[in-house]
């Protein structure tokens, strides 16, 4: 079928597809009279149809910036934008090719019922009337959804507004669950905000720069082009069990005992205190060093070295490096950390390294977390999952209060302490006491750990809701009810990267067939349920954005000095916070936290945190006697490869089957040769991968790139206490 470019042609279609029903009340009405508000209208508003504008990349949390032409009001092609302060005229192969996955043959284009195509009435009604009746049956609580890090902040905001205050459910959380959790309790419990403090500029601004479970190159490739940037002859530290790409062009390369890294900052840290290695002024701003330095009495390393695989002198030069005080030090770290079932205190060993040596709040400085997807830091303030809107607290009645008066929604809808998490909801399912699921934007039959845990508690589900770009990911093929959204390129909004900066990105391209923006679907879904009046007052992402801006008021986020979106993309971003009196002067290009030594707990000075190291959940032994590893492939995959897999390019830049990393001496010891299909089985599952020989992998362990669909099926399901974040980087195998 054509698809029309102008609005009349745009309401028609809509209209064609969309037929008013008895339910559809006078604000319905008014979505399908103005589609376009909502992410089936037209071009950027004051573009021409031939023109150009610029767009945050979709993919990863680094949030470059991609300069798209527009042809005869569809985009045609894309290109780095030059001035922007995050990618700096860079993008890798993902970014360049952003817009082809869009065009896929799977791409959804109609709601679904059982698999069948059906329209958006028949799927609103069955929305509300299947999970009305199970909350009816069951109890408010019955129903549960899980969110991601790839939508807007403001599809974030209506969502959990709709889902908390409207449906009136308690338990929602996020796929950031899976890779950032630990970071932010990290930096909640010990600076009183999740506040990572740095910009990207302190990867060029570093003598020093430590990365543990981080492998940049691969996972962030233009945070790593910032890094080769650096003029100052930096150090680069990698402390990994594997030999990555990052390792291997670093200065060194510290290859640890897979989960030995918690004992390995303790060990640093009490070498640095022994010999005095430290900050007065950075400790006047902190509280419970001297617990700290009694605990470390257990950690010297002539204990340790053999825990960690390394020597003591290898361990003592380490301790030097990080705490000379004439340098700069910078410690990053992403999944490898906090993939774990101790990610927490281990992110807070970092955190304790960086303010017992004054290495925070400067430049080059700070223990500074990289997130994983685009917009998990917009997933981390306004999705309402385990914080209220604005990084506020359930528990607190202030909170609720301001909420409740800036939403204009009664305060009894609103709960006094968190739902579930996601591991939670998982076993609430299995207990049989959710019985409703929506999910959104995430791929959980591919990317939940222990894989064949989320096929068991699919089916003891009454219903499932599945909201995505794609009818062909292994969660949408499980669905009772499939509804269809646009993705990245296809409507409005903001999101947040790494650094704290909002970024905006623009409609380029009209989404295919019904599909709608998930910021009308959940209006949509909002006005059939009922008594959800309140969202209304925010048709578009636009008038979104200004609620987002008022909630952020007064907190460490607070952002009302950002007018509007136009602002954004004339500031080239702005890193939070920026409130309303910052506005006389434009934001500086880079700004990081901390500078004054003030923290955002009530004593305004930053914790020291720390717990003796946990047993492993599943040791080696004779009968699964590998260490398996997972972590991403290449730079040219993503997830779940439910967009790269889309593009032609990208697959040919990684293998199109699974593969497992294993030195050469183990398969020559076990006769495998190289290139050889092997089966890797665990406790509850065995798959099949073609033996790779590298010697990147220490004897004794294996590695698999995560985006393949059967390698979660491997995994072994423990989660860290604080953060409930999953253990994703280590279980035992055997492979044969």
């Amino acid at each position: 079928m054509t698809i029309p470019t102008t609005h009349k042609g745009l309401t028609d279609l809509v209209r064609q597809h969309t037929q008013l029903h008895a339910r559809t009340g006078p604000y319905t009405e008014e979505l399908l009279r103005h589609p376009g508000k909502f992410g089936l209208g037209q071009v950027p508003a004051g573009l021409a149809p031939d023109s150009t504008t610029t767009s945050v990349c979709g993919y990863c949390s680094t949030g470059c910036r991609l300069k798209i032409s527009l042809k005869g009001g569809q985009a045609v092609n894309l290109t780095p934008s030059a001035n922007y302060p995050v990618n700096l005229g860079m993008a890798c192969p993902k970014g360049w090719e952003a817009l082809a996955v869009l065009d896929s043959d799977d791409r959804a284009s109609a709601p679904l019922i059982n698999g069948k195509p059906t329209d958006w009435n028949t799927a609103l009604d069955t929305f509300c009337d299947r999970f009305q009746a199970i909350q009816n049956k069951h109890g408010k609580d019955s129903v549960a959804f899980i969110s991601t890090g790839q939508i807007t902040c403001e599809d974030f905001f209506l969502l959990g507004s709709f889902a908390k205050f409207g449906m009136g459910t308690k338990h929602g959380d996020g796929n950031t669950r899976q890779c950032m959790a630990t970071s932010v309790v990290a930096y909640k419990q010990s600076f009183g905000f999740d506040a990572p403090p740095y910009t990207y500029a302190d990867f060029e601004e570093s003598d020093v720069l430590v990365f543990i479970g981080a492998n940049p190159a691969i996972a962030h490739p233009i945070m790593w082009q910032r890094v080769m940037n650096n003029t100052r002859d930096p150090k680069i530290v990698v402390i990994d069990p594997r030999r990555t790409e990052t390792a291997q062009v670093a200065t060194r390369h510290v290859p640890l005992t897979p989960k030995s890294d918690l004992i390995l900052l303790y060990t640093l840290a009490h070498c640095i205190v022994r010999d005095g290695r430290i900050d007065e002024e950075s400790l006047a701003r902190t509280e419970g060093f001297e617990d700290f330095c009694d605990f470390l009495k257990d950690y010297s390393p002539e204990k340790t070295a053999p825990k960690c695989g390394q020597t003591v002198a290898e361990l003592e030069s380490l301790a030097r490096l990080v705490s000379d005080p004439g340098k700069r030090v910078s410690w990053w770290w992403t999944m490898g950390v906090n993939q774990s079932y101790e990610g927490v205190r281990t992110a807070q060993a970092i955190i304790n390294l960086c303010l017992m040596t004054g290495n925070i709040g400067k430049p080059g400085t700070g223990p500074n977390s990289i997130t994983g997807q685009c917009n998990a830091m917009g997933s981390r303030l306004f999705s309402n999952t385990t914080n209220l809107l604005g990084g506020h607290d359930f528990a607190n009645p202030e909170h609720r209060a301001k909420v409740s008066r800036l939403l204009g929604v009664e305060e009894d809808r609103i709960q006094d302490s968190p739902g579930y998490a996601y591991d939670q909801i998982i076993e609430a399912i299995d207990r049989g006491e959710i019985k409703g699921l929506w999910i959104i934007a995430t791929n959980p039959n591919h990317s939940w750990i222990a894989q064949k845990k989320f096929a068991h508690i699919r089916e003891k589900l009454d219903f499932l809701v599945v909201q995505d770009m794609y009818q062909s990911t292994e969660t949408a093929q499980m669905a009772d009810l499939f509804l269809p959204a646009a993705g990245w390129g296809e409507k409005d909004g903001t999101f947040i990267n790494s650094e704290r900066r909002f970024g905006v990105i623009r409609q380029v391209k009209q989404a295919p067939g019904q599909a709608l923006s998930d910021f009308r679907i959940v209006h949509a879904l909002a006005d059939r349920w009922g008594g959800c009046e309140f969202l209304k007052q925010w048709p578009t992402p636009a008038d979104a954005f200004q609620a987002l801006k008022a909630l952020s008021e007064g907190q460490p986020c607070d952002i009302t000095g950002i007018p509007d979106y136009q602002f954004l993309e004339e500031q080239g971003g702005v890193q939070w916070p920026f409130p309303a009196a910052a506005n006389a002067a434009p934001p500086a290009k880079e700004r990081r936290l901390y500078e004054e030594g003030n923290y955002y707990t009530p004593s305004r000075k930053a914790k020291f945190l720390f717990d003796h190291p946990s047993p492993l959940a599943e040791p080696t032994c004779e009968d699964f006697p590998f260490i398996l590893l997972t972590g991403r492939g290449t730079s040219s995959q993503w997830h779940t490869q439910t967009r790269t897999g889309k593009s032609k390019i990208l697959r040919k830049l990684y293998p199109e089957e699974c593969y497992l990393e294993i030195h050469p001496d183990d398969a020559r010891r076990l006769g495998i040769a190289d290139r050889q299909t092997v089966t890797i089985a665990s406790r509850r599952a065995s798959i099949t991968a073609l033996a790779y020989y590298a010697p990147t992998v220490q004897p004794g362990q294996v590695f698999l790139p995560m985006h393949y669909p059967e390698v979660n099926q491997l995994t072994h399901a423990s989660f860290d206490p604080h953060s409930r974040q999953p253990s994703y980087k280590y279980c035992a195998v055997k492979v044969s």
